[in-house]
């Protein structure tokens, strides 16, 4: 089955009928089967949809993405039970070792330095030997912080040296529009697979709901990032915003198959739990293109 994400821009009327998705507006209406959709985002406020269809949507595991009056992503629908047997997953994830946590951290931190240095090396940027040299130094659980000497050298190098993450800009509007919309993909896989979002093995606010989100999708942040420096945004809009979209519809390759970027999403979520489960972090598979 070939998923895809559905965005909804105008205003419209969904409804539910006979395992579809109905869209209806003053011009048309379209049918989309639910068992296609991976993610639906409901960009516009203007947008009503009925009790019946978030129901479905929430039993067939689709992520449901709303958007505020300035068309960004603000919130999401997420079940209170994602699998059969989530409480005993639950029991188990409070129960993680410690140790076996720290190792997963330190594997994934690695991952997303190499992805990042593959980036700046796809643009002939020198500082890309710099980043693989971090990943040689790189401590258990990164007690040293080779994630963040390496942002600061990878960012300044992929957008300038006067670039900053905390400026308003285009840039970082687009940035951190492809870094919610991934964080609502693996939001959705660590719900369907029965763990909570909130226990991290490493991000420990209190005041984030999806600490361990923001832990498995790091590596994945790279592929953002070049999407946008393609894209080099000089204003953030409608196109851009459909253009970040796309991501989701890229192939990505991961264990020797190519998949979509949901599909690889899964089974790189799968992997990691199953590397914590049986302390093992060999089990880990990750994506590259």
């Amino acid at each position: 089955m070939s998923w895809r994400t559905v965005v909804i821009t105008k205003t419209s009327k969904l409804d539910y009928s006979m395992g579809h998705l109905v869209v209806r507006d003053v011009e048309s209406t379209v049918k989309v089967h639910i068992s296609e959709i991976s993610v639906l985002v409901i960009e516009s406020t203007a947008v009503s949809v009925t009790a019946a269809l978030l129901c479905e949507l929430i039993k067939k595991k689709v992520k449901v993405i709303f958007c505020d009056e300035k068309h960004n992503p603000l919130s999401e629908l997420t079940p209170y039970y994602g699998s059969h047997d989530c409480s005993l997953k639950i029991k188990r994830q409070i129960a993680w070792n410690e140790t076996v946590k720290q190792c997963v951290w330190t594997q994934i931190v690695a991952e997303k330095i190499k992805n990042q240095a593959k980036v700046l090396e796809i643009y002939k940027l020198p500082q890309s030997s710099m980043l693989m040299g971090y990943i040689d130094e790189l401590e258990l659980n990164d007690k040293s912080n080779r994630e963040g000497h390496a942002a600061k050298v990878y960012f300044n190098a992929l957008f300038g040296k006067s670039f900053s993450r905390n400026d308003e800009c285009p840039i970082n509007a687009a940035l951190n529009y492809g870094y919610s919309i991934v964080l609502s993909v693996f939001n959705r896989e660590i719900t369907a697979n029965g763990y909570l979002t909130q226990l991290g093995l490493f991000h420990d606010n209190m005041f984030n709901q999806y600490n361990l989100s923001c832990d498995l999708m790091e590596p994945f942040r790279p592929f953002v990032d070049i999407a946008v420096k393609d894209m080099n945004p000089h204003k953030f809009e409608k196109e851009e915003k459909i253009s970040i979209f796309n991501l989701l519809n890229d192939e990505f390759k991961i264990d020797g198959r190519t998949q979509t970027f949901i599909n690889a999403v899964k089974i790189y979520c799968k992997s990691v739990f199953d590397a914590i489960e049986e302390c093992d972090t060999s089990l880990i598979s990750f994506a590259g293109k």
